[in-house]
């Protein structure tokens, strides 16, 4: 294993809302890194009742969803039905039609694909810019 092998695929994107969500999901998710997305989520729903979610695919392939915990899982539909309100998917795959089949019941999260190309639609749709960090 060399050091390229712990970088985590999910990585927050700072912007000018406080109550949005943004993050950059790159390359292969692991069950690791999904865990660690629904616990970011949870510190977010503790600051903030209601939020707005940006999700940007960068070389997405995949996530091992049969390795996350059942129960985490099942927290993470119904933290999201309480706690979102919109989800802009920004590049491909358009996961969109997944995410609905996630949920049972009526979906309560206003859902948006947008391409790669499309990004700034995205952002202007949850009304929100991306804020540069200096490294």
């Amino acid at each position: 294993m060399n050091f390229l092998d712990s970088v985590p695929a999910i990585r927050r994107i700072e912007t000018s809302r406080d109550d949005l969500f943004a993050i950059d999901v790159v390359g292969h998710v692991s069950s690791a890194d999904a865990e660690n997305l629904f616990g970011l989520l949870e510190a977010a729903y503790a600051l903030h009742p209601r939020i707005d979610v940006l999700v940007r695919l960068i070389d997405h392939d995949g996530v091992d969803w049969a390795d996350v915990a059942s129960e985490t899982l099942k927290q993470g539909e119904a933290n999201a039905k309480q706690h979102v309100a919109r989800c802009a998917s920004i590049g491909e795959p358009n996961w969109i039609p997944d995410v609905q089949g996630w949920f049972s019941g009526p979906m309560p999260v206003e859902l948006r694909h947008f391409k790669a190309e499309d990004e700034q639609e995205a952002w202007q749709w949850l009304g929100a810019t991306p804020i540069d960090v200096p490294v």
